[in-house]
């Protein structure tokens, strides 16, 4: 087995002598020892010598668990010579997967891996396959074998090529003229006034224009000089550099540091949203589906921190308790499995705590002892039995932070008076009719001694009322809700609703007619600020979709830190009001340029772009016309930008961009939280279903995100540009004048600047039309009537529509504004690898409001645009191509 030297893909060759590869993006998890997979027939085992007591196999087999979700998986084993070389295989495995997926934003970094794959899938002779070539491009073969001529390489299908000859300029090569980029070059000569240089008939872009390019195209307009001052860039670019920095690190359309780690992890856990899991041994449906400890250990590598276990009485003589949905025809595992599984994989993704949500029917005092003794020596000293010295259970006091909580496992689970507990109710009405009380199948009995001794911080009780919650004030009681109840609630008492959830949690669970295991949109009970919004994660809808896009960032911790809205004690938030007094609403701006290798069959496709927000947002879902012609590997879309005017908290939206066939089949989509996104122009890598990174496709948009400001006041910031950019003319037709009268005019334009835009700036604080309740924080407007309010999201929680042919606009909204014009990773060693085997912060202290930027800075220029920072950029890899300046890497 050996690792490419970027880390893109593991590889062998198997007995056949044909090189397998496994995507490194894909792998899931590996394991090694105990946990690892063993051949089951006699014939390997012996080959292997793993049946004699001194053969040591455990310490020597390594298994690569893969897939494209949490159900479908792929277990490669494969064992070594030697002592401990497995586990280092494993642990450096893992750790550049989970790289890839926080780097996979750049679509320069799928070229390079396809040029990769491509060169080391070579035949026996060490040559590379042009049929490799026409497989891994098979839209539309007439333009790969065109390609491959213009780029002076062999095209016939069983032609074969020498590596020394495949390198990778030549492979830039075939992929330019395979996939050619016509709205590149535009933007290039339209946008930036290129001319050629005196060497060479091709234009390139000065370093004044580029310079210009950056600072007002590829920033966020919100952004003031004081923090991203200007960048100065010391070098020529041609259009094909200009491609390839778009396509760079330093374009990617997410901003980098929201996918570290980045967020404030000392806050009390009500102040998180927590990635939660229902049901969560089910591979399939909620009748019949087969049950599995996998599942544990899936959701917990994907940064889930709550998940479900349903526990039942084991039938004699072992008496072993087991987990299953009851009164269905789903199997049985046991609990003791379940439990081993969790600890094999709690903290493989994240430090933050786990929080294991008993749904508790053992009826047997025995029996329940058992499980808290599983508990305690499989979990150990990660098992929380008792509450910290400095977080007391009282009322009025808030519970741990996550922080604080690293590392430790929390048990949910009924905290009972230490009596015998009553017997379950052997009905099946919770089979035949799910949600008369809980959605699930049966009663909870009262916990035991045992039980109930290792619970602490997450205590459930029945809900009364939200009055009776305020006026106990116990942080570390938590409540659980069906669905249809929870979206009742938002509804009628939605303030009510946040209010509860700034002291304590909430959990919410699929209804129990969903036996096809669909889910339900999370959005509405993100928006009240509900922290555990447990999903089926082995459906892979598009609820799960915008989970698994959420979730994705701050480091894949599993936590994120709710707005401050949700948090604040001297604050009311009301989701369904149409202005947040302590928070700058933005208007972004869309423009679908292309696609790139959409599809591997010649066919027309479309784009769909849609808000996921707050009831206020906007709700149009726009789509691009089908393609004009059958082609997928660069439609170009020549349609007017979409706009989403006034997104009220934008840390709280997402942009959902889907790409269909003309026949409605999904190609592939991408989710970006909207305080995430990148103003400027970008490539988008598109995902699969599963929320996985593909390869090929890509979309190529204009993205702009601004601060939204009122029609009625857009006058006077027209005014306000006008007249400085009068003052700044002025400026320069003096500037022939002594230096005294210089600088007196430098002075007077720098107080101009200060005073003018600060009065313009005030009024779109405001609308036309204030809420006269607005102005007392502690009294918030009430909620206004919605239709159909107890499912505010029905329609965000569809499948997606094929696109029609033209862009839906609906006649109410304002017309979309056009663009402003502008003037090595290295893997483990493949020497002694191993060799493949057969497959078989608190609450008293309200934080500053959050805003979009500083609204009282002037933009600098008549398009309203500021500069912004931007990362040096690396002479030696955006050259121009066709003159010798070179430049300083390290320069700015």
């Amino acid at each position: 087995m050996k690792m490419d030297p970027k880390g893109f893909y593991v590889y062998w060759v198997n007995q056949s002598k044909e090189t397998t590869f496994l995507d490194v993006a894909t792998v899931r998890d590996t394991r090694t020892g105990k946990y690892a997979k063993l051949p089951k027939h006699t014939k390997v085992r012996n080959v292997f010598n793993m049946d004699f007591p001194d053969s040591n196999h455990l310490t020597k087999t390594l298994t690569i668990v893969s897939g494209p979700d949490t159900v479908n998986l792929t277990y490669h084993n494969f064992f070594a010579s030697k002592d401990k070389v497995s586990q280092n295989w494993a642990n450096d495995i893992l750790a550049i997967a989970y790289n890839a997926a926080r780097n996979n934003a750049c679509r320069y970094v799928f070229l390079e891996k396809i040029y990769t794959r491509l060169s080391l899938h070579t035949n026996k002779d060490g040559k590379i396959p042009v049929k490799n070539i026409y497989k891994m491009f098979p839209a539309d073969k007439k333009r790969v074998e065109s390609a491959l001529a213009s780029a002076h390489l062999p095209k016939g299908k069983f032609d074969t090529i020498k590596s020394d000859v495949f390198t990778e300029s030549a492979f830039k090569l075939f992929l330019q003229n395979l996939c050619p980029r016509p709205e590149i070059y535009e933007i290039f000569t339209s946008h930036f006034n290129a001319v050629p240089p005196c060497s060479s008939n091709k234009p390139t872009m000065t370093r004044e224009n580029f310079t210009k390019f950056l600072n007002e195209k590829q920033r966020d307009s919100r952004h003031n000089e004081e923090l991203f001052p200007r960048l100065c860039y010391s070098d020529l670019i041609s259009p094909e550099g200009l491609l390839f920095f778009l396509m760079g690190p330093e374009t990617s359309v997410v901003m980098q540091d929201t996918l570290a780690k980045s967020q404030d992890m000392t806050q009390p856990i009500p102040h998180y949203f927590i990635k939660s899991s229902h049901n969560t041994y089910l591979t399939a449906g909620q009748f019949s589906g087969v049950s599995s400890p996998e599942m544990y250990r899936q959701c917990l590598l994907s940064g889930c921190r709550c998940l479900e276990l349903d526990c039942w009485k084991g039938k004699p003589p072992e008496e072993e308790p087991i987990i299953t949905h009851g009164f269905t025809m789903t199997t049985e595992i046991l609990f003791k499995d379940v439990i081993e599984a969790i600890a094999e994989s709690a903290f493989k993704t994240s430090q933050y705590p786990v929080i294991l949500s008993f749904e508790n029917h053992v009826d047997s005092v025995k029996q329940q002892e058992k499980m808290a003794n599983y508990c305690k020596t499989i979990f150990g000293d990660a098992l929380l039995t008792d509450p910290l010295d400095k977080y007391p259970l009282k009322p009025g006091q808030q519970i741990p932070s996550p922080s604080e909580l690293m590392g430790k496992i929390l048990i949910k689970n009924k905290k009972g008076s230490h009596e015998k507990p009553a017997q379950t109710k052997k009905t099946s009405t919770g089979a035949t009719d799910p949600t008369a009380t809980t959605g699930t199948a049966g009663q909870e009995v009262t916990a035991y001694e045992a039980m109930s001794s290792l619970v602490n911080y997450i205590q459930p009780n029945k809900f009364v009322s939200f009055d009776n919650a305020r006026k106990k004030n116990k942080s570390y009681v938590i409540s659980s809700f069906v669905e249809t109840r929870g979206e009742a609630m938002i509804s009628k008492t939605a303030v009510e609703f946040v209010e509860y959830n700034k002291r304590q949690m909430s959990r919410i669970y699929p209804k129990g007619t969903r036996m096809d295991s669909s889910n339900y949109s999370p959005r509405p009970f993100w928006n009240v600020g509900c922290q555990m919004v447990a999903l089926n994660y082995q459906t892979m809808d598009f609820p799960m979709q915008l989970n698994m896009a959420l979730f994705e960032f701050n480091g894949r911790t599993g936590y994120l830190l709710k707005h401050d809205v949700m948090r604040r004690t001297d604050k009311k938030f009301d989701p369904f009001c149409d202005r947040i007094d302590t928070v700058i609403a933005s208007t972004l701006t869309i423009k679908i340029y292309s696609g790139q290798f959409l599809s591997d069959k010649s066919v027309k496709t479309g784009v769909e772009v849609e808000l996921i927000g707050l009831p206020g947002d906007p709700k149009k879902k726009y789509r691009t016309k089908w393609s004009t012609t059958p082609n997928a590997i660069n439609p170009v879309w020549n349609e007017e930008p979409f706009v989403f005017e006034k997104i009220l908290i934008p840390e709280m939206a997402s942009l959902r961009i889907v790409v269909h066939e003309e026949n409605g089949k999904f190609l592939g989509h991408r989710i970006i939280p909207l305080d995430a996104i990148q103003s400027g122009f970008h490539h988008i890598c598109l995902r699969s279903e599963s929320n996985m990174p593909l390869t090929l496709p890509a979309l190529f948009v204009y993205i702009e995100v601004k601060d939204y400001i009122p029609a009625a006041f857009a006058g006077a910031w027209i005014f306000a540009l006008a007249f400085l950019q009068r003052k700044k003319l002025d400026a320069n037709d003096q500037s022939a004048g002594s230096a005294p009268e210089a600088a007196e005019e430098a002075k007077e334009e720098t107080e101009d600047k200060t005073d003018a835009p600060q009065a313009a700036a005030e009024p779109p604080a405001e609308d036309p039309a204030p809420d006269p309740e607005s102005s007392t924080p502690e009294t918030p407007p009430e909620c206004p009537a919605v239709p159909d309010a107890a499912a505010p999201e029905k329609e965000a929680a569809r499948e997606p529509e094929a696109p029609p042919a033209v862009t839906e606009e609906p006649a109410n909204d304002p017309p979309a504004a056009p663009l402003p014009a502008a003037d090595d990773a290295t893997g483990p060693e493949a020497a002694g690898g191993p060799v493949a085997v057969a497959p078989p912060g608190p609450a008293s202290a309200p934080a500053e409001s959050v805003g979009s930027g500083d609204s009282s800075q002037p933009p600098a220029s008549s398009e309203g645009i500021t500069p912004m920072a931007h990362p040096a950029l690396h002479s030696s890899q955006f050259q121009c191509q066709h003159c010798s300046l070179g430049g300083d890497p390290a320069a700015p």
